[in-house]
């Protein structure tokens, strides 16, 4: 029994993904859950694996190609060696219909289940694509999904391909300068027959298929003075070009030299994927939350000092430990402080949410563009842990295989702009969180310390918050605290 997978929504309401990559090709023989192909979301590369045993018949969608939801992307034949061929379904039939088709045709109810669970249902039969002559178009109504907002009319969108032009343009018969063609051949134009009066040197040369007439006294002044006749419209009898047609055009201001075309100087990059979501949330994260930004310049020597012997520690012989650790630390901490910082803005209930549980976002830049993974619950890790989970959400960003879920949800954000060489920013609040950190270089530079100059471990730290619920004395006591942290890691232990 032949089979088609349809695109499931794998979650966050998504409607559409682009296939990546296949990892399967046709009569190759698969397993249930085996992985057969990659696809990008709107926020990230997910693997899906097939809900049967079989062969695969075909692919029904190329890489690169867009595809919406519940759309078929692959043919497997499910029906085994000797089983008896499946009745076809009657019209319009529903899930149990369904199930009991596959019975007949001896395929397991769990991957009926499953296929059914993860995709909408398919259009009555009988029903073809749209635009088919003599067919009848499939009715338009709402599917069903997992999670989403259902399957759109479109079946799928194409990327454009390019043609070779299949007409060639008539040339214009008022110029008889131009090459004419008749019947896919090129031919020059005849030359006006000269009056039999005319002398032999007025008679019209033709050189490359244009038609000049001019005397040979001309010619010669117009190569000794660098003049192309065939760019000349002559003023002389029946067309010819004269001496004073030669002069003109030498004195005439040379053209400027033609400028390359602005596609050999641009390129164009389609917006979509990972770079498309986060430029909508971040323009409705600038427009919907009034944000305001705070500065802190710290000296984190005893920071630097406390990784080095964290380093040593038998507990992360197995783990990276990075300044990001400490500052991820002190934001936990500081939160449990002032809960406050830690909330949400609902203005469907004109409610402030204030959240008991941290879920601490990792801004991450990768080639696919920026994405903010969060730790969940990182508020009841102990520091080891939180090492780990920092090492494994870092490493799983950078390699584009984080999960929709794996970025919902966050309540709170850091972003670690130091690694790119910078002193700090002004961060866009992640939609839906109330504040978010930015950590900057670490470097030497003078500090006075107990009324002595010194140099010292220095880095800014930037937070930004939603005005609506973080006001500036909040901010500024969130912020000091994160400082006063890192200035001394003690601190940190105490309040912890």
């Amino acid at each position: 029994m032949r089979r088609e997978f349809k695109l499931p929504d794998v979650g966050e309401g998504l409607t559409e993904a682009e296939i990546v990559r296949w990892h399967v090709k046709a009569g190759d023989d698969v397993k249930v859950n085996q992985i057969v192909v990659e696809i990008e979301t709107a926020k990230s590369i997910v693997e899906l694996p097939i809900p049967w045993d079989g062969m695969v018949a075909g692919l029904l969608a190329e890489e690169g190609q867009t595809v919406d939801v519940g759309v078929p992307i692959i043919a497997v034949d499910t029906t085994e060696e000797g089983a008896p061929a499946a009745a076809a379904p009657p019209e319009d039939t529903g899930t149990s219909g369904q199930a009991e088709a596959a019975d007949r045709a001896g395929t397991t109810a769990r991957g009926e289940a499953l296929a059914d669970d993860m995709v909408p249902k398919p259009p009555a039969e009988g029903a073809v694509e749209p635009g088919a002559h003599g067919s009848p178009a499939p009715k338009e109504e709402r599917q069903s999904v997992l999670v989403g907002y259902g399957v759109k009319t479109g079946a799928t969108k194409r990327r454009p391909r390019k043609r070779p032009p299949t007409d060639v343009p008539p040339p214009s018969v008022a110029n008889p300068s131009r090459v004419a063609v008749d019947g896919g051949r090129s031919t020059a134009p005849t030359a006006p027959t000269a009056a039999p009066s005319e002398a032999p040197e007025d008679r019209a040369l033709a050189t490359g298929g244009v038609t000049v007439l001019a005397k040979p006294p001309v010619r010669k002044l117009a190569k000794d003075l660098g003049v192309d006749l065939t760019t000349i419209t002559g003023t002389g009898p029946q067309g010819s070009i004269t001496r004073e047609d030669v002069h003109a055009a030498a004195e005439a201001p040379t053209a400027a030299p033609e400028r390359p075309q602005p596609r050999e100087l641009e390129e164009r990059i389609p917006i979509k994927g990972v770079r498309k979501t986060t430029a909508q949330a971040m323009v409705t994260s600038a427009y919907t939350a009034p944000h305001v930004t705070e500065f802190l310049q710290i000296d984190v020597t005893r920071t630097m000092e406390a990784v080095r012997r964290l380093r040593a520690l038998p507990d992360f012989a197995d783990v990276k430990v990075s300044p990001l650790l400490l500052v991820a630390k002190a934001v936990l901490t500081a939160a449990r402080r002032h809960p406050m910082i830690n909330s949400s803005w609902d203005e469907e209930a004109q409610e402030i949410v204030i959240k008991h549980y941290v879920n601490l976002g990792i801004a991450a830049a990768t080639p696919r563009g920026l994405v903010v993974p969060n730790i969940k619950n990182a508020h009841t890790l102990s520091l080891s842990d939180l090492a780990q989970h920092l090492a494994q959400l870092t490493e799983t960003a950078r390699a584009g295989r984080t999960q929709p879920a794996e970025m919902a949800g966050g309540t709170i954000t850091i972003t670690n702009v130091g690694v790119f060489g910078v002193d700090t920013g002004t961060p866009i609040l992640n939609p839906g969180e109330a504040a978010i950190l930015a950590f900057g270089q670490i470097r030497d530079m003078p500090w006075v310390v107990d009324g002595e100059l010194a140099v010292r471990k220095v880095t800014t730290l930037s937070l930004s918050f939603d005005h609506r619920i973080v006001d500036g004395e909040l901010g500024s006591l969130f912020l000091r605290d994160v400082g006063a942290m890192l200035e001394d890691p003690l601190t940190m232990l105490a309040w912890s």
